[in-house]
């Protein structure tokens, strides 16, 4: 708390993902009697998809959208390839502990471009 005054928001980076799975459409559902339902579905090969951003105090920052579920090697790729061409020395990335989040080449790339890496508690 008593260092809030003296952080600059922005320089915050939030990262997270989310995902979602092409085949979470409804199965059943009502509709008048004698009549067939009709509902919007993802049209798809009935993937995960997960898509990542850095979230800063006045925009959305390095996008990116991966066919397939998050793990160690995508984040890192994510990291290098797209978020570290974002940052500029003294931002602060925050993120959550996920164990794909602690690699050591994760830290180094965001290290390296000169920001500063809290990883939130469990």
């Amino acid at each position: 708390m008593k260092y809030r005054a003296a952080i600059d928001p922005s320089r915050l980076v939030f990262i997270d993902e989310t995902w979602t799975k092409t085949n979470m459409a409804p199965q059943r559902g009502w509709a008048p009697v004698g009549e067939r339902l009709h509902a919007e579905v993802p049209h798809g090969h009935w993937q995960t998809m997960t898509f990542l951003a850095a979230l800063r105090h006045d925009r959305l920052d390095a996008p990116w959208l991966i066919d397939g579920p998050i793990n160690g090697e995508r984040f890192r790729l994510y990291v290098e390839q797209v978020l570290v061409p974002t940052l500029k020395p003294g931002d602060i990335v925050i993120m959550d502990n996920l164990g794909s989040h602690k690699g050591k080449v994760v830290r180094r790339a965001i290290r390296g471009a000169g920001a500063r890496l809290l990883l939130l508690p469990k």
